[in-house]
């Protein structure tokens, strides 16, 4: 099963999706590939497969990727080969996308693969206090990048099972843990 969490820049998709993991048996990330540098915090592999501009066009050539976009001026994909592994182990999958690549792999993947999509939302003034106090310092001209964005990945909400509003972590966990645990029961009761 795979599960995609989306939202803008900022949503809490990353302090989620390592919650659920440290919460739950059979639950592991997916890390996408990217052409952005590595920021203060990330872990080769575990955050994202960083590879150069160059290095991630010539994955496109080969076909290498289920999806991929430019998002923040940046490549971003998931990889055919390693998604392909980790739905064959039989764990959950938790994977953070925006909302063009989980269209694509709501289509691609809807006759082999059971994929929830989890969309969540941020109010617009919220979602700028915690860019401006991340980590990574992102520049006031990253900041304005990710809210234009803002309206655009709201206006895609309906592609999504569940909406949820990430005001309070614990709470947001645990309505995302519920379905995890609701959804996998289904495709577990025999047909």
């Amino acid at each position: 099963m795979l599960v995609i969490l989306s939202g803008v820049a900022g949503a809490g998709k990353d302090t989620i999706k390592k919650e659920l993991i440290k919460r739950m048996e059979n639950v592991e990330s997916l890390p996408s590939f990217t052409s952005r540098n590595m920021r203060e915090g990330d872990i080769k592999g575990e955050t994202y497969h960083f590879v150069t501009k160059e290095e991630f066009e010539e994955m496109i050539k080969k076909e290498e990727f289920y999806e991929y976009d430019i998002h923040h001026n940046q490549y971003y994909g998931t990889s055919r080969k390693l998604l392909n592994e980790k739905i064959k182990s039989g764990k959950i999958i938790v994977k953070d996308i925006d909302v063009n690549g989980t269209k694509h792999l709501k289509e691609l993947l809807k006759k082999d693969t059971k994929v929830v999509t989890i969309f969540l939302r941020v109010p617009k003034e919220e979602l700028k206090k915690r860019l401006e106090s991340r980590v990574d310092n992102p520049s006031p001209e990253e900041i304005l990048l990710r809210l234009n964005r803002f309206d655009y990945e709201e206006s895609k909400i309906n592609l999504y099972d569940y909406t949820i509003k990430n005001d309070d972590l614990e709470k947001t966990v645990q309505i995302i843990k519920t379905i995890i645990e609701n959804e996998y029961q289904l495709i577990k009761q025999p047909k």
